[in-house]
Formats: C-alpha cells, structure tokens, sequence
C-alpha cells in the first residue's frame, strides 16, 4: 500500500472517529445507537496508537530491537523466560483486567452515559496507556524490577518507603471491593452462587490436566475448562429451580463474605499451579471472548442510549454514591481510564517475559486500550436498561426504602419510570427472587449485558444469559482477587524482611501462612463493614478503592517523570507529567471531600458524626446499635487511610519536584539511563 493511500485511510478512521465522537458529546434531541460507542472507541484506539504510542516509542524511549531484555539476558526458566509476544499480551491483559473496567463506568452511569465515556477514552489515550507503557519500558530497562524499586533508586528512600507502604494498603482496598462485589452479586441467589462456586474446582481440574494428566496438552485443557463453565451455568439453572438443592446456596451477604475470606488465604497458600495460574488462562479466554461476542452482539442489534447524556445527580445528590461530577466521575471510572494496579503489573511479571523491546508499545499501550474498550462495553450494557430499572437495581435501601412500593415512588419523584411489576417481571426472567436493591454493580450490569446478548441471540435464553453475565464477571474480580492477594503477600513479605530475613522468603511455608493470614485478615476486614453496611458498602468502599488507584496511578507516573528528567529528556517529560498533575488535582480534591465534606453521603467524619448523634439521641435501636458503632469506627478508619495515603502521595510529589529543579540547576545533565 502507497504511502498516500495509508494517509488517506488514516485521514479517514480519524475524521470517522471525530465524527462519532462529537455525535455522543452533542447529541439532545434524539436517542443515540449504541453502535457509534462502539465506533468512536475503535477508530479513536487505532489512530492513538498507531500515531501517539509509535511517537514515544520512538522519539521518547528509542526503542531497541536489538538490545537484549532482562527474559533473555536473565533466562532461568523459571522467573525469567523469553515468551511470544501474544501469550505475553494475553497473560498481561488476564492479569491488569479486573473488576475496575465493568463495574466503575456502571456505577458512574448515574450522571449519564457522557461523562464517563469521555474519560474512558480520552484518559485512556492519553494517561492509562502512556502509564502502562513506559512503567513496562522502564522496568525492562531496569532487569524487571518492581515500581517500589524503582521509586526508592530513582526518587530516594524516603519516597520509596512511602510507595511500598501505600502500595499495600492500596492493594488491601482492593482486594476488599473486589469481595464486596461478588458477595452483592451472589447473595440470596442460588444460580449465582453454585456458577461462581463451580469456577473453584474447574480452576482445579484444568490445573492437574495440564500438570499431571496431559501435560503440554494446551488445547485439550482449554477446551475442557470453557466447556466445564458453561455446563456451570446450565448446572446453575438446575440447582436454583431443584428445591432440595437450592437451601444449600441460597445465603446471605455475611455467609458469602467468609466464604470469600476463605477462599483467598486458600488461594493465596496453595501453589500456583494447582488454581491461580489456569484460573488466570481460562479467564483470558472468557473475557476476551465475552467482550467480542459483546461488540458483534451490540453490532446486531444497534440498542439505543436509553440514559440520558447528563442526569440530575452531577450535583452530588446520587443514590449510588455521594459526590459530585468533579472529582467523583474520575474517581469512579478508575481502572476504565488510568489504573495504578496496572503498574505493578507492568514492573511485576510482564517484563520478565517481553523477548524484545519492540513489542513493548502492543502489550502495554495496546494492553490498556482493551480494557478501556472493556470500559466502553460495560458503560453501553448499562445505558441500554431503562434508567428507571437502572437505578432500581443500585439504589441501596438505606436511601430509597426497603419495599418494593418506596422504591417505585422514590424513582419515579426523579422522573424515571418504572413499575412494580416491570421489576419483579425482570427478576423472574433472570431467575432471580428480587433485583431491587443489588448494589455494586456487578447485578445491573449483568442484567445489560444478557438484555444485548438475548435481543441479539435468543429472548428465552435471558436468565441463562444472566447468570452467564455473572460468570463472567466472576472470572475477572476472583482473578484478581487470588492474584492481588499473593501479591499482597510478596509485599509484606518484602515490608517483613527488613526485620528478620527469612519472614522474607516466599518459600518458606510458615511466612507464607502468616503473611497470607495477615494479607486476608486486612481485606476481610474492610469486606465485612462493607457487608453489614445498610447502604451496601459500595458508597465508602468504592470511592476509598477509586481514590487509592489513582494515587498509585500517580506515585507511578512520578517514577516515570522523575526518570525522563534524571535521563535528560526533560523537554518529553510532559508525557508523563500532564496526566500526574491532572491526577494530583482530582486525588487531592476528592480526598479533601471524603474526608472533610458536611455532607453526610460524601464525608467519612460527617458520616461518622451523624451516627454518633443518633446514638447519642437514642434514636436506634438497640439491634443496630452495635453495627453502627462498627460503622463508625470504620468511617473515622477510612478517613484516616485516606489522609496518610495523599501525604505518601505528596511525598512522592515533593521528591519529583526536588529532581526537576536539581535538573534546570544542573542543565539538563544526565545522572540516570533511560
């Protein structure tokens, strides 16, 4: 192809992508198809990359074909190991692909589909993915060490302390939203919770398949394990309808929260062959094929935008969460746009298997704009319901009532419609008892995702599209919450070993049982308030977790700006440096609102205060009395991580100062290699 023929098709997906683009940002009058969703993200990915990340590639980092990496330098089979650049994208997506990407821009359709969709593609362009990719690069530079090694040699000690100690308290928030979601997704639902059950063993089964049974039989593993969950979900539907059967997984939130406590210290004990590692490939293999099968569902049909652009809730006064547009869209999105989990991944397993440095911009610029198109479908499944059923499904009882009729009336005073009947019309379609009240995300999104794949494919089908939907986003949080929770445990095995040496190896199994119960112990924790919150726990938890990502997506990009600097590219150091300062600007405001806001559904303190006063008043009862205090105390809790994680955040910051003005002081000179 002529040179002026690839100009003419690059002229045309960008004016394509513009087009589409400004269509969802300006269209009122009429319903927009979701299928320009669709559009705008695709041609907008594909000029980003081609252009934007070849750019840095090139100019920014100078990649070198021909220059060694640490996988083949290092090679020892083991840790080190020069892999194919697909698998190495396949495993680094199955790893930074967690719950962030589906539930944020669910939850965040409470102002409307347009906000959140612009951030997802404009923050993943220009922050996520130029994050992700120059962790990775500079990682590989550096023999594959962590970003916490990398802050401490190239920021100073105190800045790398500070990034090891937030970066596991971050990790333990995490963790405990992960639970909370599938807790939400599974209580009280007995085709839920056998589906998600079942997940465990198959994991299992694949692993001693490949391991002891055939091993190197890659196919026939991945063939039996796809085919083992979706007999899951089919089981599910036997199970929920068998009345014998379905007391044994019909529990409540409680029960289902330390079964998941439990399952983690398991996971995070047993070897990694035996469920982490083929739960991590079958997981690949059900999110990229689930998000496709989407994309095409949504191809078909062409639904329209049922939500509308902007809703009254940017003023703060949301039922699924507090907080207004600014800072809490971004806050919410999270993972969708910029996620700071994705550099740990990016400094963790992925740059020990990259063959060769070209291949760098695919996996971690490319990694990142799939999960932001992961985004994209979870904001479009959630904007096709009507927003009467949407906000039916996330309104906690605690703000909208606890029957049926109050929540009808309550919805219907914002001016969406929606029946009684419609909802328990809904519920029996899906196979479920009730969908008011299903907070977290996770339900509403399901219920999208099956409504697409049903129109698309078969309307009778819609509760095993359902639960099929549940399984799916099974896949993903239980992924990342086994992974996140052995990852919790190197680092405190890490933290440890500056006390006594040998809490520091992971081989050795007394550390890795008190590590990992201490690890578990820390999440379940913040799991627990999260359940018995009447408010569903996603109100504190969520934008406690949103805020903690994006300060280890900053603390990250600080590392990358202070390099750029120390390696005397300072003029391409706004690569870096603008999406740093836009998320110093929104973590440091919502912080300040969390923690500080009169606001009762906003602030921690107020929260806590306005508890302590009906307490104090002998307005409760004497059932919820001890709950409350619960409640309490944790408030005060978060607001307490929450003012030492932007100290550590600020930390960082003043250091990356400290080394942009010794640079103009020393002109420039170069003390570091990229």
């Amino acid at each position: 192809m002529s040179n002026s023929i690839k100009k003419i098709v690059w002229f045309c997906i960008s004016l394509l992508g513009a087009f589409a683009f400004s269509l969802i940002a300006l269209e009122r009058e009429e319903s927009i198809n979701a299928l320009w969703f669709i559009t705008a993200a695709v041609c907008i990915y594909m000029v980003s990359y081609r252009f934007y990340s070849a750019w840095i590639a090139s100019k920014v980092f100078v990649l070198d074909e021909f220059r060694q990496t640490p996988a083949v330098r290092l090679n020892n089979g083991r840790d080190f190991l020069p892999t194919n650049k697909w698998v190495v994208f396949a495993t680094h997506f199955a790893a930074i692909a967690g719950p962030g990407p589906l539930i944020g821009p669910t939850l965040a359709a409470q102002f409307g589909y347009l906000p959140g969709t612009i951030w997802i593609l404009v923050g993943a362009v220009v922050g996520g993915a130029v994050q992700d990719m120059t962790v990775l690069f500079f990682s590989v530079r550096r023999n594959g060490k962590s970003l916490g090694q990398m802050a401490k040699e190239e920021l100073g000690v105190l800045a790398g302390i500070a990034s090891l100690i937030g970066t596991f308290m971050i990790m333990i928030i995490l963790i405990a939203v992960l639970g909370l979601i599938v807790v939400n997704a599974m209580k009280h639902s007995p085709w839920a919770t056998s589906t998600v059950a079942a997940t465990i063993p198959i994991a299992m089964i694949v692993g001693f398949y490949m391991r002891f049974i055939r091993p190197g039989r890659i196919l026939e593993a991945t063939l039996l394990g796809v085919f083992l969950l979706l007999m899951a979900v089919y089981a599910g539907s036997i199970i929920d309808q068998s009345e014998t059967m379905r007391v044994y997984f019909d529990h409540s939130g409680l029960f289902l929260a330390w079964a998941i406590i439990i399952y983690g210290f398991s996971a995070a004990v047993l070897p990694i062959w035996m469920l982490l590692a083929p739960r991590d490939y079958l997981s690949t293999f059900v999110k990229l094929g689930t998000v496709i099968f989407l994309a095409i569902a949504i191809a078909i049909l062409q639904p329209e935008i049922k939500m509308p652009a902007i809703t009254q809730f940017v003023d703060g006064s949301g039922p699924i969460f507090g907080g207004g547009i600014f800072p809490f869209v971004f806050i919410t999105i999270a993972c969708g746009a910029i996620s700071g989990f994705h550099a740990l991944i990016s400094s963790g397993t992925t740059p020990k298997l990259i063959d060769n440095e070209k291949h760098i911009p695919m996996i971690g610029y490319g990694g990142m704009l799939l999960e932001s198109f992961v985004a994209i479908m979870a904001m479009v499944a959630a904007c096709v319901l009507e927003p009467g059923v949407f906000f039916a499904i996330n309104s906690p009882a605690g703000i909208v009532g606890s029957e049926a009729h109050e929540v009808i009336t309550k919805i219907n005073s914002w001016g969406f419609a929606v029946t009684v009947e419609q909802m328990n019309q809904l519920a029996d379609d899906v196979g479920e008892k009730t969908l008011f009240a299903r907070t977290g995300g996770a339900p509403s999104l399901a219920v999208g995702m099956a409504t697409i794949f049903a129109n698309a494919f078969g309307k009778h089908l819609l509760a095993m599209w359902y639960h099929f939907a549940i399984m799916f986003e099974a896949v993903f949080i239980l992924t990342t919450l086994d992974a996140g929770t052995r990852v919790g445990r190197f680092m405190l095995q890490d933290i440890l070993s500056n006390f006594h040496p040998k809490l520091g190896q992971t081989s050795w199994l007394p550390s890795t049982i008190v590590t990992s119960g201490i690890v578990v112990s820390c999440w379940g924790y913040f799991l627990y308030i999260g359940v018995i919150d009447p408010n569903g726990g996603v109100n504190i938890l969520w934008p406690l977790f949103g805020i903690a990502n994006q300060m280890l997506a900053a603390i990250a990009l600080s590392v990358g700006t202070a390099i750029l600097i120390k390696s005397g590219k300072i003029r391409f150091a706004w690569i870096t440096a603008i999406p740093l300062a836009w998320l110093l600007i929104v973590t440091s405001s919502a912080s300040y609102q969390k923690v500080f806001s009169e606001d009762v559904r906003i602030g921690f303190l107020s929260a806590a205060r306005a508890m302590t006063e009906k307490i104090n008043l002998g307005n409760l009862p004497t059932k919820d009395l001890n709950v409350t205090e619960k409640l309490i105390f944790n408030l005060k809790l978060d607001a307490g991580i929450t003012i030492f994680l932007v100290i550590i955040l600020w930390v960082v910051i003043f250091d990356v100062f400290r080394i942009a003005i010794q640079s103009r002081t020393q002109r420039g000179k170069k003390v570091t290699n990229v």
